[in-house]
């Protein structure tokens, strides 16, 4: 999270070209959206019990349970993507790789808004970031797999999601003080959809997606300098801090 934010502020939309991360979580981990209450949200002293850590994204939404999963980061300024009519729809132009990837494996992906049932709602916040759905979340076989958030700084976007390799929503779930019920039943993982590839190889294939998705090409490149020292300022100062992963002071 503390090199997501640095990647975001070392961000300059003119001579900067634009960022695509990858990366997992260990140990697994929860992280909570940018406007959640920790004590409100999680049960903390389990999740110390269990020394499951907990920290808090810059993007709103609800708490996520990362553990046996891909995530990945965008950031980039407007003019570098192809056109969107609004803040919304450049979700529609930056998760476009994802459905994309899902398909080239094999799965019927398809947006949210394009499997709509009648009178379901979008947009409803929920405490645990699957519970709910958003217009541009991709759904497999109507269950939704994995999350996507966004946010605006200036004029730069930066947006980051997860791909859920393993379903461990059961595991995740116990650290909520409500845990929502019947969960198994409408979100999914690349696992209980039958793809068991290791992470390089889906790494590969998400890369490629994303390039053909929007017609670009990747340059592997190491983290500069002073993006790891701001990343490093930002993990002692502010990841580490209870006052910013707990109560959302500071941010």
């Amino acid at each position: 999270m503390a090199l997501d934010e640095a990647l975001l502020q070392s961000f300059e939309s003119e001579p900067t070209q634009p960022v695509l991360r990858l990366y997992g979580w260990s140990p697994p981990a929860l992280s909570l959206g940018r406007f959640q209450k920790g004590a409100e949200i999680l049960d903390l002293a389990r999740c110390r019990d269990f020394a499951v850590p907990v920290v808090r994204r810059i993007t709103g939404g609800g708490v996520i349970f990362h553990a046996d999963e891909l995530t990945y980061s965008i950031i980039c300024s407007p003019h570098q993507i192809p056109a969107s009519n609004s803040i919304k729809d450049s979700f529609r132009v930056l998760t476009g790789f994802l459905l994309q990837f899902y398909r080239k494996l094999g799965l019927e992906a398809a947006y949210a808004v394009d499997s709509k049932s009648n009178g379901e709602k979008f947009g409803q916040r929920t405490q645990f970031c699957f519970a709910g759905k958003e217009t541009f979340d991709i759904l497999i076989n109507g269950r939704k797999i994995g999350g996507n958030a966004q946010r605006r700084r200036k004029q730069v976007i930066f947006q980051h999601g997860s791909i859920p390799l393993i379903g461990r929503i059961e595991d995740g779930i116990r650290f909520l003080r409500l845990p929502p019920a019947g969960l198994e039943n409408i979100v999914t993982s690349l696992s209980e959809e039958g793809i068991a590839s290791d992470s390089e190889t889906l790494k590969a294939r998400l890369k490629n997606a994303f390039c053909n998705s929007l017609d670009a090409v990747l340059i592997d490149e190491p983290v500069r300098d002073a993006e790891q020292e701001l990343a490093a300022c930002l993990k002692n100062d502010k990841y580490l801090n209870a006052n910013w992963n707990v109560l959302g002071e500071g941010g």
